[in-house]
């Protein structure tokens, strides 16, 4: 079962751990140009793939739950009450969680 992180998490993993995710692939980068190893090219279309999946899946994410806190604002303004603040938290939240998952995940993967 997925393991969910609070959007301070996800914001912490991205400002920690992607410079790190982002220095090993420059290091696999530059290996691979110089030896011209296979597994290090697959690791740059990996990188590539990757990404345009989590833009993919963080649109689908952020407008799952922009729908959801419309929903939900516009019973609040038709029972007379205000809209919450914490929806835009929400709804980036949604939006950054794709990225933080890939991050984790290739933070660790890298550092073995």
């Amino acid at each position: 079962m997925a393991k969910h992180h609070s959007f301070a998490s996800d914001l912490a993993a991205l400002w920690f751990q992607a410079p790190m995710v982002i220095a090993a692939r420059t290091q696999a980068m530059a290996v691979a140009a110089i030896t011209g190893s296979a597994t290090d090219y697959v690791e740059a279309s990996r990188m590539v793939t990757e990404k345009m999946a989590a833009v993919a899946e963080s649109v689908v994410a952020a407008n799952v739950a922009l729908v959801k806190e419309g929903m939900s604002a516009a019973a609040a303004l038709a029972a007379g009450k205000p809209g919450s603040a914490a929806a835009h938290n929400r709804i980036a939240a949604a939006a950054v969680r794709p990225y933080a998952k890939r991050v984790r995940a290739n933070a660790r993967r890298l550092a073995k």
